[in-house]
């Protein structure tokens, strides 16, 4: 069994029928887009815990809910490494509580929040990092709408 050196969590965030995205922009790199996320680290209870966190750093976010509801494996040097891929729908978001160290070194360059249609056409139009997301978000739009759409389960 390979072992897993790194895990990230991510967020397929939808603020009613908006998709709410980081744009980001880097010296000599054409802009991309990525959902709101992270690593997880040790002291994270849970991979959604670290959501959660991620969430609160990126956007001064809460969410909603949360589900579960893709996996994406890289081969890094060492093992592999697993985003986790939430669906999730924002309750609140105040940017100017933003914590993530990402904020306080202009060299990483820039972190816009963006809002866009959550459609296929308008993901397609994106350079939505990593690709194999973007492909299963524009696949995969009414089912994700759906996840959050139905009753939470009762534990």
């Amino acid at each position: 069994m390979t072992d897993i050196v790194k895990r990230n969590a991510r967020a397929i965030l939808l603020d009613g029928d908006e998709l709410v995205l980081i744009k980001r922009t880097k010296p000599g790199r054409e802009p991309y887009w990525v959902t709101v996320g992270g690593g997880v680290e040790d002291d994270d209870a849970t991979i959604e815990a670290a959501l959660h966190r991620e969430v609160f750093e990126e956007l001064g976010g809460k969410l909603a809910r949360a589900e579960l509801v893709h996996l994406i494996t890289d081969e890094l040097e060492g093992g592999i490494g697993v985003q986790h891929i939430f669906a999730a729908r924002l309750e609140s978001m105040d940017l100017s509580v933003r914590t993530g160290t990402e904020f306080a070194k202009p060299e990483r360059g820039g972190y816009e929040v963006v809002r866009v249609a959550f459609t296929a056409e308008a993901v397609c139009e994106l350079n939505l990092m990593p690709p194999e997301l973007a492909e299963f978000i524009t696949a995969n739009t009414d089912a994700i709408a759906s996840v959050l759409g139905s009753p939470i389960r009762e534990a």
